[in-house]
């Protein structure tokens, strides 16, 4: 086994880990906040499962960015949208 299969591997352990933690606080507060971080890792171990299996194993490939890019733009979302609620109190 490769050293990138093992840190892959160690990746999509810890992000589904975390989306496990912010859908656990999500299900208790129901803030939209912590259900974005959950789908943004979510999203970020998929990508990375179906990186370490495909067989063209190459993250030069469009799609692999594109999927980042959207995990990234829920957290961006996330953090905008809860400063926009917490300011008009």
């Amino acid at each position: 086994m490769q050293p990138d299969a093992i840190l892959t591997g160690a990746v999509i352990t810890v992000s589904l880990t975390i989306s496990l933690f912010f859908l656990r606080f999500w299900k208790s507060t129901r803030d939209k906040f912590f259900l974005y971080f959950a789908i943004s890792f979510a999203l970020e171990a998929v990508n990375r499962t179906v990186l370490i299996v495909s067989l063209m194993q190459t993250e030069e490939m469009p799609t692999y960015y594109l999927i980042r890019l959207v995990s990234y733009a829920l957290i961006l979302f996330a953090i905008l949208e809860k400063n926009k609620r917490h300011g008009k109190k």
